[in-house]
């Protein structure tokens, strides 16, 4: 009997030690699945976009503006592209008048000229024939010359035959328009036809500019032939450069002289330029169908090369009013738009600003400003961030890693 008691009492002492094993586990597994879930909690509550705190030292040091939303007319604007052009007037293609040999280059691409500047020099038997040619012409008129008038007289004074006249005005008439003809083309080589009549001839016959400019491509080498009308050298005056934009046929009834035009360029970028309308075309090109409008450009353009892709925006009508902030008031952060709160506040004895940023809805883009449309309504009178946005994004991140100075 006394031995079926302690088998018993071992037996109760067992189960009770089990037990107490269990729940022990339990409650730690308990306690280990709770313990993650609610740190997680607590790290999404901190998720999302923090504050920027200024002093009003470094507040007044970055220049940033603060004021309240304001409502601004957006124009209504039509999209158009093409590129910097210059006027024909303004563009040149040097040739040569007669064929000859390259015996001098004067210039290199890039360089300014002066109408009337030698660009390069030539020189061909051709050339000094045409010289001697116009020398002997020149002779024989002054020669025919005397004759013409010594029976012009005769004539007159009725002892001379009217034939002989006749005869002596006809040759004379006819060697004088062949001297004529060869001055042209000396003039159009550029030479001193008075020094020419004295007997100088040139070797060597200048190739000059026709217009002020600069030389855009040299296309000849030295020794070589070219041939009457080869293209020698391309001068461009970019004082004159334009926009070429071309307008699509469904808003050509928009535009007209005089309208404003933004400018953007790959070529130059962060900077817009300003231009007026000027002429508006009247044919339409196939595929696609537009037309060209020409647009005279407002600021310095000795940074623009004709040939440069433009962006245009066509400012032709007022719009209508809608909230908008300068572009340096917004910043775009993993594919949304922000704005930022401004708020000032004692800290210590000291003024202090805060930034909060809010997501905003971005829409039409003129003249720097762009349309913003709010998710929620702000706070009344709020005040905003109306530039460095880019800094205090930048602010921000550094003090989400730690990384404040």
């Amino acid at each position: 009997m006394k031995k079926h008691i302690i088998k018993l009492f071992t037996l109760l002492l067992m189960v009770s030690f089990l037990a107490a094993c269990n729940d022990g586990g339990g409650g730690e597994a308990t306690e280990a699945n709770v313990g993650p879930v609610g740190e997680e909690a607590g790290e999404e509550e901190e998720a999302g976009m923090g504050e920027v705190h200024l002093s009003e030292l470094k507040f007044n040091s970055l220049g940033i503006k603060v004021d309240t939303l304001p409502t601004r007319p957006v124009s209504d604007v039509v999209e158009a592209t093409g590129q910097l052009e210059v006027p024909p007037q303004y563009e040149a293609t040097v040739t040569a008048i007669l064929g000859a040999n390259i015996t001098s280059i004067k210039v290199i691409e890039g360089d300014k000229v002066r109408k009337g500047q030698v660009l390069a020099y030539l020189s061909h038997p051709n050339l000094t024939k045409v010289q001697t040619n116009y020398i002997t012409a020149y002779r024989r008129m002054q020669n025919l010359e005397q004759e013409y008038e010594r029976q012009q007289r005769l004539y007159e004074e009725e002892v001379g035959s009217g034939k002989l006249f006749q005869q002596a005005e006809a040759d004379y008439q006819i060697v004088r328009a062949e001297v004529k003809g060869l001055e042209s083309q000396l003039k159009q080589l550029s030479l001193n036809v008075e020094k020419i009549r004295g007997g100088d001839i040139y070797e060597n016959i200048p190739v000059v500019s026709p217009i002020e400019g600069s030389v855009e491509e040299v296309k000849i080498q030295l020794g070589q032939y070219v041939d009457p009308q080869t293209e020698m050298f391309e001068v461009i005056n970019a004082d004159h450069v334009h926009a070429d934009l071309r307008v699509f046929a469904k808003d050509v009834y928009k535009v007209k002289e005089g309208q404003k035009v933004v400018l953007l360029m790959e070529s130059v970028p962060g900077k817009t330029f300003t231009a007026e309308i000027f002429s508006v075309g009247k044919k339409f090109e196939q595929n696609p169908k537009a037309v060209h409008v020409h647009a005279e450009i407002q600021e310095e353009t000795d940074m623009l090369v004709p040939g440069m892709y433009i962006n245009g925006r066509i400012v032709t009508g007022a719009g209508t009013e809608v909230t908008a902030l300068p572009g340096e008031a917004i910043i775009e952060e993993e594919g949304k738009s922000y704005i930022f709160i401004a708020e000032q506040h004692q800290e210590n004895g000291e003024t202090e600003w805060s930034f909060k940023p809010v997501e905003v809805i971005t829409g039409e883009e003129n003249e720097g400003w762009v349309e913003i449309k709010l998710l929620e309504p702000l706070p009344e009178d709020a005040k905003l961030a109306w530039n460095n946005a880019y800094y205090l994004i930048a602010e921000m991140k550094k003090g989400e890693t730690g990384d404040d100075d």
